[in-house]
């Protein structure tokens, strides 16, 4: 833990409302008593730097006996993080990792040509109430990276680097910020940290990155005089020195951005590409269902059952 200068309310600049590009106010879906708001990817915006899909999961509480069974399915062109602040949830892909998340932990999953996982909650959690609350992310990969062999890496809580000073507290889950880098290798700069705020905090964010936003996931905070509150996203102009001021109750943020890529990218179910015959190809590979000799196999410990490919 240390603390940062340039975490100082001193950097509070007179950056005008005209810094913000888009507002974005995410769309809820109900998933059986699990809500789910997607930020991203948005109508007028499909990334912020690489990041190119935002999901706040929860707040949710589950009953004993139940909880989140995410069948074995594919991913390729992306690399996925599921940042938790409360519950587990246990991943298992096609490399054969079987690793459990858990809050202030980074489960950094690089998908490439083409990997399987699956997200359940199970075992001894189901046999009593259980907590789940946390952000999945998809961050796009660059071209360079898109057909590379697919990957997995796990930082623990203790291992991210975390800044403090005058009421603010803020953890590094991805990339270089504020002086700091966290552990995990990524293929393209970019920053994602988690930041709680005191009432009335002030917080300047990273200006050494070309696309930036924030998430406000609890409380408000205060831009240019204008107040924005949790459930927000905001995306900023590239090259505006940006402050932010916490409210009244102080605030809890997701910061992210970075280096923007060559172009936009095709989406289409679990796919990431940047071209329709990229996505064609996953489609095919995984319809065809060859798991011992195909592109697509499935998690070992988890190949009893997977999602079909979607008729859409």
């Amino acid at each position: 833990m240390s603390w940062n200068p340039a975490l100082e309310s001193k950097c509070i600049d007179d950056a005008s409302i005209d810094a913000i590009e888009t507002v974005i106010v995410p769309r809820a879906r109900d998933l059986g008593g699990f809500e789910v708001r997607r930020a991203l990817p948005a109508p007028k915006r499909q990334m912020v730097g690489p990041f190119i899909f935002f999901d706040q999961m929860g707040p949710a509480e589950f009953i004993t006996g139940t909880g989140i069974d995410v069948r074995p399915h594919p991913h390729i062109g992306l690399a996925t993080v599921t940042y938790l602040f409360d519950g587990k949830i246990h991943h298992r892909d096609s490399l054969g990792t079987d690793q459990w998340i858990e809050p202030g932990a980074v489960n950094w999953m690089v998908a490439g040509h083409g990997i399987t996982h699956s997200e359940r909650t199970d075992g001894e959690i189901r046999k009593a109430p259980h907590k789940l609350f946390g952000i999945q992310t998809w961050v796009a990969l660059p071209k360079d990276h898109e057909d590379r062999e697919a990957a997995f890496e796990h930082a623990a809580e203790d291992q991210l680097p975390v800044l403090t000073g005058e009421g603010k507290h803020l953890r590094l889950i991805l990339g270089a910020a504020y002086g700091e880098r966290a552990p995990v290798e990524t293929p393209s700069e970019m920053f994602y940290a988690d930041a709680t705020l005191e009432a009335g905090a002030v917080l300047p964010l990273p200006d050494n990155h070309e696309d930036r936003g924030i998430y406000v996931l609890d409380g408000s905070v205060e831009i240019a005089g204008q107040r924005f509150d949790k459930g927000q996203m905001m995306v900023f102009r590239p090259g505006d020195h940006i402050s932010l001021r916490a409210g009244e109750v102080g605030a809890r943020l997701m910061l992210l951005g970075g280096e923007t890529l060559e172009g936009s990218r095709y989406i289409w179910w679990n796919f990431v590409a940047s071209s329709k015959e990229r996505i064609e190809e996953a489609k095919e590979a995984w319809r065809a269902g060859d798991w011992q000799h195909g592109r697509f196999q499935l998690p070992p410990g988890d190949d009893d059952e997977f999602i079909p490919l979607p008729d859409r």
